[in-house]
């Protein structure tokens, strides 16, 4: 249970450089950083944010640079034991660069190196684990670590049997490749991808720490001696970064969320909901809209009703008339069949009567005769 809510979460970030004096005025600067002694090491510094310790800062140690090592942020990541993990991130091809050691009512800690050269810290914290949650990280406050790799799928094979890390997403980001966004007991811890030339040659942990503008936060920078890498630009999760150099060379990142952005948008909408009157008018102008395609469609078959219409009203007649012709055609013959009929009845009437006369004018004849 202990493994499940404690291991692989980031809980310190220490910055490592050469004057320490000038980064503790540039971090207080733009992040309104406290800035105090270590009650255990004078030499060691820590920020906090109000009353929260969220790093520390300590002077590159003299074989550190003798090493060719330059000024640096380092994550530090729990573990459940420090000694066990020691030898497991060995095993999985890590390097030991500062052995396990204690820190008084701090806990015992390691300095390693992933396979590819990237430099990080495991610690075994004393007293009990951080809520397993917590709410979003305030201005000032770490809020995102980056991996930059050469070897993406071999970083996360080592990081996810080292500290229990799952890839969550993969962000197909073009030419630059993928950006894998990586985590543990359902939470994201950060992100990681394979570094080009732009990025230099050495694998490098890259820590974000949270301001309410990054634009704002990124003009303090250069005012306070820092320089500005890249950005400021927006960024999938809906944030906007800027990646700097601090005063000492130091690589760090600031990071801030949409919310300023979105008071804006949401501003405008609400006097269109609060008043009623704007959607009545605005519901007749869809109308008229709509209804204009509408009467351009109906104008036609207005056009060709009527035309429909009258056809059959012509020709109607015209096949009436052509049936009384026909029908006159028809009767025709028997018309003149009849007349002939009544002509021929006409005939043999006359011929009767010549008949009957001419037999009277015989009886005639033949009484006189007598």
């Amino acid at each position: 249970m202990a493994q499940a809510k404690f291991r692989g979460r980031f809980v310190w970030q220490e910055l490592m450089t050469e004057d320490t004096a000038a980064a503790t005025a540039f971090y207080t600067k733009i992040l309104g950083w406290n800035s105090k002694d270590s009650g255990g090491d004078p030499a060691y510094t820590e920020f906090h944010v109000g009353s929260r310790g969220v790093g520390g800062m300590m002077k590159m140690p003299a074989d550190a640079k003798s090493m060719g090592a330059k000024p640096m942020w380092m994550p530090y990541v729990s573990v459940d034991d420090a000694d066990a993990s020691v030898k497991e991130i060995e095993q999985l091809g890590g390097k030991v660069i500062r052995p396990v050691q204690d820190i008084a009512h701090v806990g015992r800690f390691a300095v390693l190196s992933d396979p590819q050269g990237a430099v990080f810290a495991i610690i075994k914290p004393d007293g009990p684990p951080p809520p397993a949650t917590t709410p979003a990280p305030q201005p000032g406050e770490f809020s995102w670590l980056e991996l930059a790799t050469t070897d993406l799928e071999a970083a996360l094979t080592f990081y996810s049997k080292a500290f229990g890390w799952q890839a969550l997403h993969r962000h197909d980001m073009g030419p630059m490749g993928i950006y894998l966004i990586f985590g543990s007991d359902g939470m994201q811890r950060g992100g990681m991808f394979k570094m080009g030339p732009q990025h230099g040659s050495h694998p490098f942990w890259l820590p974000y720490a949270a301001v309410t503008n990054a634009d704002t936060s990124a003009a303090a920078v250069t005012a306070a001696g820092g320089r500005i890498v890249n950005g400021p630009m927006d960024v999938p999760d809906g944030g906007r970064i800027v990646q700097i150099l601090d005063p000492g060379g130091a690589l760090f990142a600031l990071h801030a969320q949409v919310k300023p952005k979105v008071e804006p948008v949401a501003k405008p909408a609400a006097p269109a909901q609060a008043a009623p009157p704007p959607p009545k008018p605005a519901a007749p102008k869809p109308k008229p809209a709509a209804s204009a395609p509408a009467k351009t469609v109906a104008a036609p078959a207005a056009k060709t009703a009527p035309k429909k219409k009258a056809a059959p009203a012509k020709k109607a007649p015209v096949k009436k008339a052509a049936k009384k012709v026909v029908a006159k055609k028809k009767s025709a013959p028997a018309v003149k069949k009849g007349k002939a009929k009544a002509k021929a009845k006409v005939k043999v009437k006359a011929k009767a009567k010549a008949k009957v006369k001419v037999k009277a004018k015989v009886k005639t004849k033949a009484k006189r005769k007598k």
